[in-house]
């Protein structure tokens, strides 16, 4: 079991939390990480591409010449692709890039993050965050004191709209819930902050 300090919105350490080894503490597998990255950025696609095709492309009724005699290379229509203002060939058109991805995998790759942010001291956890109101700058200072002051992921366990709206503007900042976090968003923030809630909500949904 892996001892991480507690600290407060100051950065002094006010306690000790225990997390759990088969969450936080497993060897990190880079492929599942890998698939379910790929996965994700996938389903974020909107899929809205399209060009014409021969078929969609208007003309093309008849041959532009006649086969034989002119000294060019015979055609049959127009809208050819090889045509100037023809259609495209093998044009894109608007798809689903979904697909589904195998449980199992997700819970191995989410769990391969959380250890490997652990093992690289990229992980603090927080004893709680509170904010009277919404102020970007309170959020600013406390990042600071907690040395959270890269690209930074805020995870709590409950929605709390003034630390979300604290957090909304400050660039590289993002929050989510324990429900709503995801692989891409841990690989792709540098640090990972946990208020001490969410880390034993964490154990509670993942173990």
């Amino acid at each position: 079991m892996a001892q991480v300090n507690v600290v407060d919105v100051n950065g002094n350490k006010v306690g000790d939390i225990t997390l759990a080894d088969e969450i936080f503490a497993i060897e990190p597998n880079e492929s599942a990480v890998h698939a379910v990255v790929k996965n994700y950025l996938a389903n974020q696609r909107q899929g809205t591409q399209s060009a014409k095709t021969r078929s969609d492309v208007r003309g093309g009724g008849r041959k532009p010449f006649r086969q034989k005699g002119t000294g060019r290379s015979r055609q049959g229509s127009t809208v050819d692709p090889s045509q100037v203002g023809g259609g495209v060939a093998f044009a894109p058109k608007p798809r689903s890039y979904r697909y589904p991805i195998n449980k199992k995998l997700k819970r191995l790759a989410l769990k391969s993050v959380l250890s490997a942010k652990l093992a690289g001291e990229e992980l603090i956890v927080v004893n709680e965050f509170k904010f009277a109101e919404p102020k970007t700058k309170e959020m600013v200072k406390v990042l600071g004191n907690i040395k959270a002051d890269k690209k930074t992921l805020i995870v709590m366990d409950e929605k709390d709209d003034n630390v979300i709206k604290s957090a909304h503007n400050i660039p590289g900042v993002r929050t989510a819930l324990v429900t709503t976090m995801n692989v891409y968003d841990i690989v792709n923030h540098y640090t990972l902050v946990l208020t001490e809630a969410a880390a034993k909500r964490i154990e509670e949904v993942y173990a």
